[in-house]
This record gives structure tokens, sequence and C-alpha cells, in this order.
């Protein structure tokens, strides 16, 4: 029906008209639509078209749209050839022009005269020209994106093109073609509105377009021509037809591009990624609307009869289900142009499907997990650890960072890594969610550094590869990952592995890298090798030490076994606290004493400030409880002896009186700072030595000849050229070496560089005697060694064998029997990818050794060491001969399974030597100390033992008895250094000989040690203690070995000689109480007082420097090794009367306070400040 809009009849129409009111009483479920055109309301349905002739005016649409697409296309095609034929006439013009040049050269004068009527012509189109570039110009500038404008409108107009998608969506719901009123639908209005501003932006780039050609071309342009023109023709037509505003879908294509002008994808995945997922979207949003414009529409040559009606989503789902091959045909095309349409496109929908789809799950399943960013949770500290982030590494410092004993760690713990965590890492992880983040990147990204905020966490660990093939390249990565951080955040703590010694000085080029303020570098070559040096003085040390500083849990054993003793050892752990105020004043063996025997705790060395240098804090060995849990003090827990009884009491406190002369800093070990008392530093004096001759020169020493190097530390000589150490087999077989060390070490030209001068400077210190320094004997490749030797030429007595550790002729060539230790050290175990495989040289090597028989090396030895020399050799100049050390003494004490004991001197009496000798007729009796990569292959070097392959290394028999060493122990230190960085100081004083800051600068620069002058600046850092075994068979202590408790032996030893007890070295079958062949023996730390002590044992003690050891007949003998003593020569003791020791020590202690150094003492007497 047709009615006015005012409900008046209008003119020509027929009586079945109504007034507007019948509008009200169509019934809203009616099929029939209401459309306007002008003043008239037309009922219409899908089937009656919406103008009164019954025509639809979709051809309008679609013909403005090719008009213009064609239309522009015939002009610049037609500019185009235009533009081409003017070139080529005036191309032919030019060449026309020269032609009649060269025929007439009479005219060429008449052209030259007047040039200037060309040039003023080239200067009109060359100015068009400028003109017509610089809008080009900026025109293009406006599309680029180059400019803020710019990327404004790139973003305005991508933001446009979907909202007028979002209008066609919304429009889908209306039929295909409807009667519309422009001044009343607010869509049509927007839509406008958008057209508006997407034609004035394809002016823009069509100006700044090259190729006018392509350009038309494009996609976005051919998007403009079919949804631009067809809305001015809805507004003349006043109707609307939905067409193909469809297109507006392809710039979906271009997503990637706009996220990229916001700086929101960076990285090429993420591009990627985004990029198949805008083609693959809009590709599938077009192909839809294509096919609900023919199917709502129907064929134009069946007069639009086989039409159906679908919703656009309807056709979304019909095509996915067509492009994934399903097909499930609810939905399918009826029309003609609908099926021609699904046949093409399920060739090219198929395959896009089946290439995109893949690769975008690929790229989703590829994409940073860990990507997020660490969010600081208040009051909670945090670290970042990095490096080398593998199942292993981690676990072993998860194990140690997260351990019980170190009740509630209040530190979460940030991994940073470029890799994702495999499946075991990751499970790992979650296991520790609590406490444990991972996050993928790299700490040379800063980007990333800000992710895990390292800007405010507590420390950053890094962590090496161990097992790497190439350990400088490891190492220069792991300083690059310094320098980065440190470039960030300089004020940033680091802890950091390193594998070569010599790239530790690569740190100290970095301007903030400051080890005052907590950096450390934990030198895993260093530290293994010191720990094995360390074995060849005391063997057993290294896994005592390994011990400490990680964390153990008590497993308790019933059965009185070897093992329940050990374990009870392993459990001992290393802290540092403040001494109570209450200890004083008194001497250090009575506080050593006072806290052994009430406390429960062993103290082993004390932090202390000088005016020269800052020293490291005091470090204690707790077995029972922390130690700041007890308050003591003297008054009210004097006669106490269970620690747990002693209280808070009522006593008024010292410290007004006596402040503290320890550190004002300490950490504890859940990583807490506690402040102490503000006090002067005073440095507290040192303890006399045990026996010190009447007369005041200590040593003969002539201050014009270096024997030390410049620091003082260690012993020196002047280079010598590795062929003056070369050793023949026949030379070294006619050479009586005894109590020496056998250095085994399997490498060759190609192989990475162990460092031998880290096991060699330990045994170099300077708080050795000349006389008491072990020769070294390295027996391997010469081609390896001469690639060492740099840092080894200044040492005294070593000697090299060339030669294979698997040789037997060369192994008894340097008379292995009569060694104290023989180490086997390995340098191509990381060139190996099979990790059973690593340690097999050092297996072989080792029982190659263990199967060798001695029968008459005794007799050999006797029958040579009465003053023969071998030719080549100055036995009044050992300095200077070509194997310098190794002239034999008058008097040689075969080497035995039992070491030598030589009873200790009495006041006013001179005692014999006691000694005991024994064969060793198997090499299982020879002291040997092997290195592994692998821990599993611990179970490879004793085949008596029952050790199960999945044992962990530290409950492993070859470990518990010193034999075997592996560098994963020291993965412990990295957690340790941090909840505790005096460990690190303690271990290296004890296992480096004397390492410090100071020789490293000095190694930086140089890489060798210097020689200097024995002056008493120098010759006062040789008072500085190191380790030592004592026998128990006989001598002052005997009355203690056979029953005796440990205790007192720890009280008489300490008060009476000054050396402090820290461990025994049993026999393994000693507590069986018979007879047992077998002579291997295992460590046990810290025993309680009660302990019971047997005849065979050997005590781990620290002992001074004894400056009266270097003099004929005034030396305090004792073993310093676990089998046999260190000297195996016939000595005696002089005793010296009280009176002239104290006369001494009041000399003495004078002088000795002007030298105020750092190094790990055993002071008498902590003084009170002034």
């Amino acid at each position: 029906m047709l009615a006015e809009a005012d409900g008046t009849v209008p003119h020509g129409s027929d009586s079945s008209m109504r007034t507007s009111n019948i509008n009200n009483n169509i019934n809203p479920d009616s099929s029939i639509l209401i459309s306007r055109m002008a003043d008239v309301v037309i009922p219409y349905s899908s089937e009656v078209p919406c103008d009164n002739n019954g025509q639809r005016m979709w051809w309008a649409f679609l013909a403005s749209s090719m008009v213009t697409f064609f239309g522009g296309l015939f002009i610049i095609l037609l500019w185009r050839t235009l533009k081409y034929l003017w070139t080529v006439c005036c191309h032919c013009n030019i060449k026309n022009k020269e032609a009649q040049k060269v025929n007439n050269p009479a005219n060429n004068q008449a052209a030259d005269r007047a040039p200037k009527g060309p040039d003023e012509k080239e200067e009109a189109p060359a100015n068009e020209v400028g003109w017509m570039t610089s809008v080009k110009d900026w025109a293009g500038v406006m599309i680029s994106a180059q400019t803020l404008t710019g990327r404004v409108l790139v973003v305005l107009v991508f933001a446009l093109s979907i909202g007028a998608l979002g209008i066609y969506f919304i429009d889908s719901s209306d039929p295909i073609e409807s009667c519309q009123n422009f001044y009343k639908d607010f869509t049509l209005q927007i839509d406008m509105a958008f057209n508006v501003f997407f034609l004035l932006y394809f002016g823009l780039r069509f100006i700044a377009a090259n190729d006018k050609l392509w350009f038309w071309l494009e996609v976005n342009s051919v998007v403009d021509f079919f949804t631009v023109p067809p809305v001015f023709v809805s507004v003349y037509l006043n109707r609307s037809w939905l067409g193909l505003r469809f297109l507006r879908a392809l710039r979906l294509i271009q997503f990637s591009e706009i996220l990229q002008f916001l700086n929101i994808l960076k990285t090429s995945n993420s591009i990627k990624l985004v990029n198949l997922c805008s083609i693959f979207i809009s590709t599938w949003l077009t192909a839809a609307g294509f096919i609900h414009l023919v199917e709502n529409s129907g064929d134009p040559w069946e007069n639009f009869q086989n039409s159906q009606s679908l919703s656009y989503w309807e056709c979304v789902y019909l095509l996915m289900v067509t492009m994934s091959t399903v097909g499930y045909g609810d939905v399918y095309a009826r029309t003609t142009l609908g099926r021609l349409f699904m046949v093409f496109f399920i060739l090219g929908g198929l395959a896009m499907f089946a290439s995109y789809v893949p690769e975008i799950i690929e790229l989703i399943g590829n994409r940073k997990k860990y990507g997020g960013s660490y969010s600081a949770v208040n009051g909670r500290k945090h670290i970042v650890v990095c490096g080398h982030i593998t199942l292993e590494s981690v676990s072993n410092f998860l194990k140690d960072f997260l351990h019980k004993d170190r009740d509630d760690v209040n530190v979460e713990i940030v991994f940073l890594h470029n890799i994702s965590p495999n499946l075991e890492l990751e499970a790992l992880f979650k296991r520790h969610f609590t406490q444990v983040e991972f996050y993928q990147g790299s700490v040379l990204n800063p980007h990333d550094l800000a992710r895990v905020k390292i800007e405010s966490a507590d420390a950053c660990l890094i962590l090496a590869n161990k097992y790497c093939a190439d350990p400088d390249a490891e190492d220069a990565s792991n300083i690059m990952r310094v320098i980065s951080i440190k470039n960030y955040h300089p004020k940033i703590r680091i802890i950091t592995q390193m594998l070569q010694y010599h790239n530790k000085a690569h740190l100290l080029n970095i301007p903030s890298w400051n080890w005052k303020e907590g950096d450390d570098a934990i030198c895993l070559a260093e530290l293994k090798a010191g720990f094995i040096a360390q074995s060849c003085l005391a063997q057993g040390l290294s896994t005592m030490l390994a011990n400490l500083f990680s964390m153990r849990s008590f497993i308790e054993i019933e059965e009185d076994t070897w093992q329940k003793y050990y374990l009870e050892g392993v459990a001992n752990e290393m802290y540092t606290e403040y001494l109570s105020s209450a200890f004083v004043g008194l001497s250090f063996p009575m506080v050593c004493e006072l806290c052994y025997v009430k406390l429960k705790l062993l103290l082993i060395a004390i932090e202390f400030k000088s005016e020269q240098r800052e020293s490291r804090s005091s470090n204690k060995i707790s077995r029972l409880f922390f130690s700041s849990q007890v308050l003591f003090a003297a008054s009210c827990h004097d006669d106490i002896t269970d620690p747990k009884r002693i209280k808070k009491c009522g006593c008024k406190r010292l410290e007004d009186e006596h402040p503290s002369t320890l550190s004002p800093k300490k950490k504890q070990r859940n990583g807490g700072m506690r402040n102490s008392p503000n006090c002067s530093p005073k440095m507290m004096s040192r303890h006399d030595p045990l026996l010190i001759p009447g007369n005041e020169q200590i040593e003969n020493m002539d201050m014009n000849v270096k024997r030390y190097d410049s620091t003082g530390m260690f012993h020196w000589c002047p280079s010598k050229d590795i062929e003056k150490v070369i050793l023949t087999r026949s030379e070294a077989s006619m050479t009586v070496l005894s109590g020496h060390v056998v250095v085994c070490i399997f490498g060759d030209v190609t192989s990475a560089l162990v460092g031998l001068r880290n096991l060699v400077m330990p045994l170099r210190a300077s708080n050795f005697h000349y006389h008491e320094l072990k020769p070294i004997v390295f027996v391997g490749s010469l081609d390896y060694l001469r690639r060492e030797w740099e840092t080894l030429h200044n040492f005294p007595k070593v000697s090299i064998l060339p030669g294979t550790p698997l040789s037997r002729a060369d192994l008894r060539a340097v008379n292995i029997n009569l060694c104290d230790m023989c180490v086997i050290l390995s340098a191509n175990q990381n060139n190996i990818e099979d990790a059973s495989l690593q340690d097999k040289e050092c297996i072989l090597a080792t029982l190659n050794i263990k199967s060798m028989q001695f029968d008459d090396s005794i007799g050999v030895l006797q029958a040579n060491s009465q003053g023969f020399t071998p030719p080549g050799m100055d036995r009044s100049s050992p300095d200077s001969s070509p194997v310098h050390g190794f002239v034999r003494q008058a008097s040689v004490t075969t080497g035995s399974n039992i070491p030598i004991i030589t009873e200790l001197a009495k006041p006013g009496k001179l005692l014999p030597l006691v000694s005991l000798s024994q064969e060793k007729k198997s090499g299982t009796s020879i002291q040997m100390i092997t290195e592994l990569v692998n821990d599993s292959n611990v179970q490879f070097l004793d085949q008596d033992d029952d050790d199960d392959p999945d044992t962990e290394l530290y409950l492993t028999q070859p470990f518990a008895c010193g034999t075997a060493f592996a560098v994963s122990v020291l993965d412990s230190l990295m957690s340790a250094t941090y909840f505790n960085d005096n460990i690190l100081t303690l271990i290296r004083t004890l296992v480096t000989g004397g390492a410090t800051p100071e020789l490293e600068a000095l190694l930086a620069e140089e890489n060798a040690l210097r020689g200097g002058y024995s002056t008493p600046q120098t010759l006062a850092n040789r008072d500085r203690c190191r380790v030592a075994q004592l026998a128990l068979y006989d001598g002052p202590f005997a009355d203690l070995g056979d029953g005796g408790c440990y205790g007192d032996l720890f009280c008489k030893a300490l008060k009476t000689y000054n050396m402090l007890c820290f461990g025994i070295y049993r026999l393994r079958d000693a507590h069986l109480g018979a007879p047992s062949q077998c002579t291997k023996r295992y460590v046990i730390t810290n025993p309680p007082y009660e302990f019971e002590l047997v005849p065979t044992d050997l005590i781990f003690c620290l002992m001074q420097f004894d400056h009266n050891a270097g003099q004929s007949r005034t030396s305090l003998s004792h073993s310093s090794h676990s089998s046999h003593s260190s000297s195996k020569k016939s000595s005696s003791v002089h005793s010296i009367p009280p009176s002239n020791r104290q006369n001494r020590s009041s000399k003495t202690r004078e002088s000795r306070e002007k030298q105020k150094t750092g190094f790990v003492y055993l002071p008498q007497r902590l003084e009170p400040l002034l």
C-alpha cells in the first residue's frame, strides 16, 4: 500500500490505499517489510521489488564502481600512450635536428648564437616538475607513517575501515537491496562519512604513487572502487544495496603493518604470525560476503528466483567447512554463481587452509610461553639466575639454595634464559613454583633485564657450563653477561662462575666490578686445583671442605659402620656470626675451647679490620644449631654444658664498655642482614709461634736474594727453560724420588688448559720452608706441558717426564710407590659427547696404578741413598741443577703405609726419632686423588665397594675417602657465597695457599709471578696458618690415641701447641676393632667431644707458620700427609724453656702489630678496644 506521510492520499493512487495510520496496524511478525522512498511508504518482501515499477537497481551501484575503475584505467592508459607517442616524436625530432646539423654545418653558428631560448623553455617545465615533486613528496610522507601525523592518519584509515566492516556486519541482517532515506538512516550517514574520508585518503595515495597504473590495480584501490562510489549512488537513489561492501575485510591484511607502526610487533615470529592470521581471516570473511550476496540475490538470468535466505554468519560457517573439506551439507550454495565460486574457492581455500593453519599453530606453539615480566613482591627479595640453565645445573642449584636447613628462605629465584625449558626442567620449576619463576630472554638485552627487574634484584648469579668443549668461549660469554648487567645497573651484586683462572683478569677491566661490594668470581679451575693440591698435603681435606660449604641433610644410621661417622660429619655447616661480648679479652684458645665445649661450635677464623685493608668476617662451623641463638655470659653460664640451656639472662651487656671487634655486618643463612654496634676496627694480636729460637733473627735470610714472589705469598725462583727440567726415563729412574707429588696429566696440543699453576701454587706457599716443599713431577704429553710451562717456570722443584700416565715404565721411573700423592687429571674430558666416557682416561690410569706391584723398591731406595748423585745434579746447589730439588738427603726414610711419628719435644729433653716403615707392595697403597667430570663414573674407581650407580657423589666411598674429586661439588659455592660472602674468601684462603685480589691484579698484568726481595714486609706474609695432619700412634698425644676422647685432644692441642683440630682421617675398618688389610681412610668432620679415638687416626689441624722449622734441629715434626710424613727424613726437636718463649713473645709482638694484614690466622688473644 501507498500512503503519504501526513496521512493524505496522494494523487494518482488507487482506492486500496490507506492513510499512514495503517502502519500502526501492521503485524510485526509479518514478512512484509517497510521501506521509504521519497515520501512514500512501500511494503515489499524478498520476492517483491522495492519500487513501484518492480525493477531492482543493483546494476546502478555496480555500474558506478565499474565505470570508476575502468574509466580511470582507460584514462591512465590513454595518458601513458600519449606520453609515449610524444616521447617518440620528440626523440625523432631531436634525431632530425642532429642530422640537419651534420648536413648543414653553416647553420650551427646561427643556432649557437641564441642559446638562451632553449634554456628558458627548459626552466619552465623544470619549475613545474619541482612543484609537482614537492606535492608528491608531501603526500608520500603523509601516507608512509614517517611522521606523527602520518602514523595517526594510517592508523585512522585502518580503524575506519574496520568500522565500515562492522557497519556491513550490522546491515547484513537486512535485505540485500532496500529503500532507505539517507537523512533518517543513521548507519548510512556514518558509512557516508567514512567513505568521504576514504576518498580523500585515496587522493593522497594517488598523488604519492610513482606508478599510477600499478596503484590503480592495488588491492586497496580496488576495495575503494567497489565500496566508495555505491555509497554516493545510494544517497542519490535513496536506496541501499549491500553489494560489495564486504571487500572492506581485505583491509585486515595491513593489520601487521599497523602494529609495527605502533611499535607493538618487534619480533619476526610475531610479525609472521599476525600476517598469516590477517590474510587467512580477511580471505575467509571476503569469500563469505560474496556467497552471502549471490545466495540472497539469486542468479540474474533466473530472474532472481533461485535465491535463498542465508545470514552472513551462516556463510562464514559454510566457507570454513568447505576449506576444511568437511562439508556437512546442512548449508550449501543453490545459485549457479555461488556454486561456480565455490568450485574455484575450494582449490585456493584448501591450499591456504592446509598451509596457513599448521604454520599458525606452530608459531603459536613456539611463542614465548615465558615472555612476561616479573612482579616484585613487597618485603621479599629476588635474585636473577642466568647463564647455563639446564636441568642438572638448576636442580643442583635449587637443591642447595632451597635446602631445608636454611630455614625459611625469603628469596624468590628468577631464572632468565633465551631457550624455553624442556619438559623435565619445566616440571622442576612447577614443583618449586612458590619460589621459582622462569622468563625467556637474554641478559644481553636491556629489555629482558627490565622484565626481570634487575635493578631491584638482591643479586645476579651466572652459571657456567662446566662440560663445554671451549672453556675460554664459555668464560667470554659469562664476561659479556657481566658487562651487560653492570652496564644496565652498576650497583647490582654479581656472583659468576668462571672456568679458567686467567679469564678472571678480564673482570677487573669492568669499571663497576668491585669485590668489596660483594661481586665474586668463583673460578672452578682455581678451586678444583686448590682442593686437589691441599689433598696432596692432607688427604681428605678436599672432601671435608666440600661437605662444609654444601648443605647436607643429616642421615642417621643405627649400624656401627664407617658411613655412620662420616655422615655425622657431613651434616656440619659453615656460618658467620658475631662473638658475644663475654669473649672480649679472652685468649683465642680459651674462646675456641669455650665455643667447642659449651656451645658445640668450632671457631676456625676471625675477621678483623686493619688500616691497610679490609678482611673478611668470622667463620664458624656450627654443628648443632645456628650460633646466633646462643647468648653466653660468663657469670651466668660458666657451669652450663648443654647449649640448649643457655638462655638470655639479666647480666649487664658489655657492648658499651667493650664494643665488638668484629665486622658490623654479617650475612645470615637466610640472606638477611643484621647491624652490630658501630666500632672503630682494631687489629687483634697474633699468637706466638710454638717454638721460637732465642736469637732475634728468625732465619738467616739474605735480603738481596729473591726467594719469594713480590707479595711474599709463594716460593719463587728465576724462570727456567723447559728443557732444563725435562727428565728422560733413565734419568728419572736414576734419581731417587721420595715424598714427592706425581701429577699424571692427559692432554695434547689441542686440549684446553686446565691451569696447572693453580695446582702448584698451594704446594709452593711461603708458609712452608724450602726443605718442606714436595717435589712435583709431571707425567704427560710434552706438547701439552709446553703450553702450561709459561705459568710454571717460576716455581722451584718442578720437573717433567714426557710420557703417558698409562705407561707403567714411566710410573716406575718416577717412583710412584714412594710418592706422597699421585694426582690424575685430564684436559680431554670435555671433548667427548658420551658422558660415561668423559673420564675414561682418568679411570684407566687409576686402575692401572692400583694393579701395579712393587716388590724390591725399598731395597733399591736404600741402596741408592748413600750419597750417590746422578750425573748433572749438583748436591751443593739444588736450585741450579737440571732437576732441582731432587738431591737425596743423607738419610732417607722409605715410604710407608703408616705415617712417620715423631714425638714432640718436652721441656729440657731431646727425643729420639720413632718411625715405622712398611713397604708399598701394591698400587692400592699408593695415595691417589682422581679428578672426575661425570659423578656417576666414581663407581668405576673402586672395584671392591658396593656404591650404587645412582648414589650421590658425597655418599660414595671414593669421595668419602678423599680419593675422588668432581667439579660438581663446587656448584654449592654459588648459593653459599650468596648467603655468606665470607665462605668463598675462607675457602680460597685455605685451598689456594694465599691468593689475594692484589695477586690476581698482578697476574692480570704480567701473567707470571714476579720475584721480590726478602724484606720484613714480605716475610711477615709467611706467618699464616696452614693445614696439617697429626698422627696419634706415638708422641705427646699417644695417651689419647688409645681410647681417649677427641674433646680432650682438641683442648690439649689448642692449649699446649696452639693447634686447632677440626677433623679425623680414620681407617675405614677401624670401628671393627680387629686388624685389617684395608688401608682406605675416610673423613670425620668436627667429631663430638666424647668421640673415641684410635691409635691409627690422623687429625686434621690448622697450625701457624713455624719460623723454627727452617733451622737445623729445631722443627716441630708432624705428619702433613694422610699416609706418611711430608718429609721422610730424620728430625729431632730442641726444647725451648717457657721463659725463653715468653721473652720472645714480648719482643716480637710489637713488631708484628706493625704489619696489619687480613690473612686467616689463629690469634692468641682477643684484645679489648681502647
